[in-house]
């Protein structure tokens, strides 16, 4: 069985901006968040995906951040750099840096836009692992990259070492996946309204965005399961669940910093093209955090 990076809720932290436009990144209000989460007993930080907007980071600024997240983890928990690119080449450039700055893991996106083929995929995701010696996470979310992960291609990378598993965000698959790879490939929820779902399919957890918020929550709802209260479980996930549909009524990361914003953080906005959310929504986000509140209270 390979060894999870992690077992647990990860957060996928979001990165905190300064300036009019957001063009700063604010690294002491990195460092308070981080802290957050480590005292909420957040079981990994994943730096620079999808909810910390590395798609508007130049290489110079997504290295710095991930530095940073590094140095101030200092090991207490594992740190997981997002590398991924539609690039082959620029994502092993990335992935090198990312190592040589003391990432414990990577996370690797699917392929964006060009849609690589299932061989493609394995050519593509060999190539990284041959390149770095830490494990890899592989993130497979078809809604935003347009190709989706097949079970058979993920049973082929499991069969590499440091291909350590998969956030999994295709839940249809999860069963034909588990089926297939076993113990050779973990699985970790990429939604956060299906955690308790994928730990009954042999899941090690989720990367969460929820956890950027509630991260003792998050953590509770997989160790819960993973101690035997699985009723515990399903019923923090139940109360969580007209928080998830809220803070994604919106793409993320729009809501989840509205909500860190809400909450006095002050993290800033989103950079383009994402922008601020609908008065509307950003009302539902209010009453959702309310609720929510006074149901764990």
């Amino acid at each position: 069985m390979k060894k999870p990076v992690f077992t647990g809720a990860g957060c996928a932290i979001v990165t905190p901006f300064k300036g009019r436009d957001n063009s700063q990144v604010d690294y002491e209000k990195l460092g308070e968040l981080i802290e957050f989460q480590i005292a909420g007993h957040t079981d990994a930080i994943v730096i620079c995906g999808t909810t910390g907007e590395s798609s508007t980071m130049p290489d110079a600024e997504h290295l710095s951040v991930i530095e940073y997240a590094v140095h101030k983890t200092a090991r207490r928990i594992p740190v997981i750099a997002g590398t991924g690119s539609n690039d082959t080449a620029h994502g092993i450039n990335l992935s090198k840096e990312a190592v040589r700055l003391g990432a414990d893991a990577l996370l690797q996106v699917t392929p964006y836009y060009n849609k690589a083929t299932q061989k493609g995929l394995i050519k593509h995701y060999s190539a990284i692992a041959a390149a770095v010696d830490v494990p890899i996470i592989l993130y497979n979310v078809p809604s935003r990259t347009g190709v989706n992960i097949a079970p058979d291609t993920l049973k082929e990378l499991s069969k590499i070492p440091n291909i350590s598993g998969v956030k999994e965000c295709n839940l249809s698959q999860v069963s034909e996946v588990r089926c297939k790879c076993g113990d050779d490939l973990n699985i970790w929820s990429g939604e956060d309204g299906q955690v308790s779902m994928m730990l009954g399919a042999g899941g090690q957890g989720v990367i969460s965005v929820v956890s950027n918020v509630y991260p003792q929550i998050m953590h509770d709802m997989v160790m819960k399961y993973k101690n035997g209260d699985v009723n515990g479980s399903w019923a923090l996930q139940a109360k969580t669940l007209p928080l998830v549909k809220a803070l994604f009524c919106e793409v993320n990361p729009i809501p989840v910093k509205e909500a860190l914003n809400i909450k006095g953080w002050n993290v800033g906005g989103c950079r383009l093209p994402l922008c601020e959310m609908e008065d509307k929504n950003r009302d539902a986000l209010k009453a959702a955090i309310k609720a929510f509140e006074e149901s764990i209270s």
